[in-house]
C-alpha cells in the first residue's frame, strides 16, 4: 500500500475499532484508536501473508496492552486474516474475537496476551530465538505508557540491549491516560525518552504518533548493529472521534448506538 491508501486503511480500522465495541456494548475504544498508526504502520512493513499465517520465518508482532484488541482485529480482517463478519460475536462466548487476543483461535495473532507488561518479554524472546536460529525475523511490540510503570516491561528492556536484539522494535503508544486518569497523576513515567536510551535502545521520538508520515519514517530508521529500536510515540487516546479524544472515560466504554452514528460521521468526513 502507498501513504495515501494506509491513511485510507487506519480510517477503515478506526470504524471497525467503533463498530465492533458497539456491537458488542463493551471493550476498550480509546486505547485502540491512539494505536490505529503504529499498528497499521507496523502491519504495513511486516512480512506476513493472509494465507499463510503460521510460516516459521514470517515477522512476528505481540500487542502487549492486549485490551487494544480491537485495533489488532480490525488491522488482521482488513489486510484478509479473517472475515469482517466476525466482528458481530466481538466478546462473544465462544468467538475467536475475545476481549484480549488469543493466539489458538485467530490467524495472524503470535501471542495471547492482556496481562500488562508480560507482552514484551515475550517479543524479546521471540527475537532472541530468531537470532539463534539464524533467521532474518522482525519482531515488533506495541506498549501502552500505563504497563511501562510495570517492573518487568524494564527487565525484558534490559535483556533486549544485553542480547543485542537489532531484530526487535519496541513502540510505546504514550497517550498520556490509563484506565484510573492521567499517568502522571497514577505513576509518572519522568523522562521516558531518557530511560529508553539509558536501557541502551535506539530511540525515536515522535511528537504526533498518530501521524503516519512520521510513524512510517521511524519504522523505517535503520539502526546500528546489536541495538533494539524504541519508538515513542506520543499519541492522542480515543484519535478521530471528537468526544473520545483525551478522555480517560472511554479507556474502557463502548459507544452506545447514537455516539456509534456520530462517530462514524466523523470519520467519513
Amino acid at each position: 500500500m502507498n501513504t495515501a491508501e494506509l491513511k485510507k486503511f487506519c480510517t477503515e480500522v478506526r470504524r471497525d475499532i467503533i463498530n465492533m465495541t458497539a456491537n458488542a456494548g463493551s471493550g476498550h475504544p480509546g486505547g485502540s484508536l491512539s494505536a490505529v498508526e503504529l499498528m497499521s504502520g507496523i502491519f504495513s512493513k511486516m512480512r506476513v501473508d493472509p494465507k499463510d499465517p503460521k510460516n516459521p520465518d514470517r515477522d512476528r508482532f505481540v500487542l502487549s496492552k492486549g485490551h487494544s484488541a480491537p485495533c489488532y482485529y480490525g488491522v488482521l480482517a482488513e489486510l484478509g486474516f479473517f472475515d469482517k463478519a466476525e466482528f458481530a460475536n466481538f466478546r462473544q462466548l465462544h468467538s475467536i474475537l475475545q476481549g484480549h487476543p488469543d493466539m489458538k483461535k485467530i490467524p495472524g495473532v503470535d501471542a495471547s496476551s492482556g496481562s500488562l507488561g508480560q507482552g514484551v518479554s515475550l517479543a524479546v524472546g521471540m527475537a532472541l530465538g530468531a537470532k539463534h536460529q539464524g533467521k532474518d525475523i522482525k519482531v515488533y511490540t506495541v506498549l501502552g505508557d500505563g504497563e511501562c510503570q510495570e517492573g518487568q516491561v524494564w527487565e525484558a528492556f534490559m535483556a533486549a540491549n544485553h542480547y543485542k536484539l537489532d531484530n526487535l522494535t519496541v513502540c510505546i503508544d504514550n497517550n498520556g491516560l490509563q484506565i484510573d486518569g492521567r499517568n502522571d497523576d497514577v505513576m509518572s513515567l519522568g523522562d521516558l525518552a531518557g530511560k529508553l536510551r539509558a536501557f541502551g535502545f535506539h530511540t525515536i521520538e515522535l511528537a504526533d504518533g498518530n501521524d503516519l508520515e512520521t510513524v512510517l519514517a521511524a519504522l523505517d530508521e535503520a539502526v546500528e548493529p546489536g541495538k533494539p529500536k524504541a519508538i515513542l510515540a506520543h499519541t492522542v487516546k480515543g484519535k478521530g472521534v471528537s468526544y473520545m479524544e483525551n478522555q480517560a472515560g472511554w479507556h474502557g466504554k463502548a459507544p452506545n448506538e447514537e455516539q456509534r452514528a456520530q462517530a462514524l460521521k466523523e470519520l467519513e468526513g
